[in-house]
């Protein structure tokens, strides 16, 4: 089975060696970082930093999109956006890459994990209404942990590896509960939950254009508002909350450095040129894979749920179990096919394993059972 596996994944990307996902540069990049480079534009000022926003708000239908050096400092200021404070909670999952935790554990807020759907892998609006019902009190419009005794202040869901979570259920909860709602979109641009971009459901949305992303800027995170007085907000505190003058150095908030160089942003304008392009181009590997593991026993191929458009970041398959799982890895790794775990669960890491959660029965299910395999763009690039 192994070796049939092996051997499709190479023949699909026509090489020895797959790596899990590398990024594609077939457009405009070279002369954009030229560009910055010859007008000495290389820094935090600059036209392509306006422009990548810009950009950016367009393709997604948000009002306004404020640049970040890396999705980690997007959900950073996401979260003292939303309200968060020192000792406040905040319901998330635990299937998620650390940066969400590390995020609300910059404020001093604390996580509490909730268990994901099968169907989505990310976070469960059945069991988030349970775990409200049986823990969360609404007092003077704020929402109570009646177990701790704390404020739970946000609601923050991914979008695992792309894939739409039930966005608008988590929504009306929210809603209903008096909590905001962050989206971690930082895996998911591109995709769409009943035609609307993710990351624009709550207060404000994330995404990352990390390296192994399906766009790039090196390193670097968007977030996303409807708000614009909000949007202005945002910009202002990742600048260092410098008031605009031509030569005084005046701030009136704390601020942040959390600046996206022009020539990162540059990087971003290109990659952005031809998101769609690689958007179609790994539902096409998507649908390879789907096809082909239909006929290979205790193998699923984890597909888009139902009302949404998937950009399939990372393709996913569900063994039977976690034998299966590491068996599995061994296998294509020691036979030059790079494939990875899930994320060790947050509920598991020693900064983590204090909090509060729920019984986590899709999250463990998951965790002992799935791979990611390679999911690269495999356009061809372009010839020199």
């Amino acid at each position: 089975m192994y070796q049939n596996i092996v051997n499709f994944i190479k023949e699909l990307y026509g090489q020895d060696n797959v790596p899990l996902s590398v990024p594609k540069f077939i457009g405009n990049e070279k002369k954009y970082l030229n560009m910055c480079i010859d007008t000495t534009f290389v820094s935090s000022v600059g036209k392509f930093v306006d422009r990548f926003e810009n950009d950016m708000a367009v393709y997604t239908g948000a009002k306004r999109a404020v640049v970040c050096v890396s999705g980690t400092n997007a959900l950073h200021m996401a979260m003292m956006l939303a309200g968060v404070e020192r000792e406040d909670e905040v319901l998330t999952q635990a299937l998620t890459f650390i940066a969400t935790c590390n995020a609300i554990s910059y404020i001093g807020a604390h996580p509490v994990f909730i268990d994901v759907d099968k169907h989505t892998m990310g976070l469960s609006p059945d069991a988030v209404k349970a775990w409200l019902a049986e823990y969360g009190e609404v007092r003077n419009g704020q929402c109570y942990n009646k177990k701790t005794g704390r404020r739970v202040k946000a609601c923050v869901p991914m979008h695992t590896f792309g894939h739409p979570v039930r966005i608008e259920e988590l929504a009306a909860i929210c809603e209903e509960w008096s909590l905001e709602l962050v989206e971690d979109a930082a895996e998911s641009i591109g995709s769409k939950y009943k035609g609307k971009h993710t990351g624009l459901f709550g207060k404000v949305g994330v995404l990352s254009f990390n390296g192994n992303k399906t766009i790039t800027t090196g390193g670097g995170g968007m977030l996303l508002f409807n708000d614009e007085e909000l949007a202005a907000l945002a910009k202002h505190l990742t600048t260092q909350a410098k008031i605009p003058h031509r030569w005084e150095f005046r701030h009136d908030h704390i601020g942040y450095n959390y600046r996206m160089p022009n020539i990162n942003a540059a990087l971003g304008c290109a990659q952005l040129e031809h998101l769609d392009e690689y958007i179609a181009d790994k539902r096409s590997t998507a649908t390879a894979y789907a096809e082909f593991f239909k006929h290979i026993e205790d193998v699923q191929f984890f597909t888009e749920p139902e009302h949404c458009f998937s950009n399939y970041w990372l393709n996913a398959v569900i063994l039977k179990d976690h034998e299966a799982q590491q068996n599995f890895l061994q296998e294509t790794n020691d036979h030059g096919v790079m494939t990875r775990p899930i994320w060790e669960l947050m509920s598991r890491l020693p900064m983590f394993e204090h909090c509060q959660h729920d019984k986590l029965e899709n999250t463990i299910f998951f965790a002992d059972r799935v791979v990611n395999i390679p999911s690269s763009v495999r356009i061809a690039d372009v010839q020199s």
